[in-house]
């Protein structure tokens, strides 16, 4: 993966439990980040990062046409707060609109290890502190012991963030985020005692979903498409349908196999699961 060293930055931004700005040392490194998408960066040379490998609860997601929700807060903020403490920050104060107003220090130094860019120019990074394995610019070689040092492992570690795999994560690292999440749902961690993406959430509408429904961040964002767009009718029986309108398509690991989304979710009137634990899938990146 290529290795940038720089610093981390909240003020003026509102960093949640998965994604981060970062600084390079050489801004112009960020054009060495490999695949088909750029990063996208400001005019001081900071980019966003989405942590490659989890998914922490919602803090703003705006669906299309709609209002911006958030997901249960104690766990969507914990979140939040573990990755600034992660990555060195031992203060941070935010406004009403979860802004950062201020943080001590004001920047925090570390690296990370990337691959690519998503759809969206965030840089899909592993986030790192203390020295780089390797000089700022260059390839360096990621193992699992290496991802030790990452905040990505630090919030799965936690209960903090959900395991959201995606094609391009490497199959070791993988296995290694994969046995610190099942760690953590056995010693009752962060939110895996209240998790309902594999037992059943009941949801009858917005309400339900952002307040109490504790479930992975990819079906919450799905169910809040779903429901703004029905303006009102917390009716799930389309919701398998909707499902089908979108390009989400995954690897079920145990079974081998490439599907689409709605074959692992099961609806039962107003209850809606994931017939597979979150770390047995693996999303296609398009």
């Amino acid at each position: 993966m290529l290795v940038i060293e720089g610093t981390y930055r909240v003020t003026g931004a509102r960093p949640d439990g998965d994604s981060v700005r970062f600084y390079p040392a050489d801004p112009a490194q960020w054009d060495l980040v490999p695949g088909p998408h750029r990063v996208r960066r400001n005019r001081t040379g900071g980019a966003q990062l989405r942590l490659d490998g989890i998914d922490s609860l919602e803090t703003h997601y705006i669906p299309a046409h709609g209002r911006e929700l958030h997901q249960p807060p104690p766990f969507a903020d914990a979140a939040a707060d573990a990755l600034t403490a992660a990555l060195g920050f031992t203060s941070v104060l935010r406004d009403a609109h979860g802004t950062v107003t201020a943080s001590e220090p004001a920047q925090a130094p570390g690296f990370v290890l990337t691959r690519g860019a998503d759809l969206h120019g965030r840089c899909v990074a592993l986030a790192g502190t203390g020295p780089a394995p390797a000089p700022s610019g260059q390839q360096h070689f990621v193992d699992a012991a290496l991802l030790q040092r990452t905040a990505n492992l630090s919030q799965l570690a936690a209960g903090l963030a959900y395991p959201t795999y995606y094609t391009k994560l490497f199959v070791e690292l993988r296995a290694a985020m994969t046995t610190a999440v099942q760690e953590a749902r056995t010693a009752a961690e962060g939110l895996w005692p209240v998790d309902l993406t594999t037992t059943g959430a009941k949801i009858d509408g917005l309400a339900s979903l952002t307040e109490t429904a504790v479930v992975l961040p990819k079906l919450f964002r799905r169910l809040a498409d779903y429901l703004v767009l029905g303006a009102g009718d917390p009716s799930l029986a389309g919701f398998k349908a909707f499902l089908d309108q979108r390009p989400d398509r995954l690897l079920v690991v145990s079974r081998g196999q490439f599907t689409p989304l709605s074959t692992i979710v099961e609806v039962t009137d107003q209850t809606v699961r994931l017939t597979e634990p979150p770390e047995n899938l693996v999303f296609d990146e398009s």
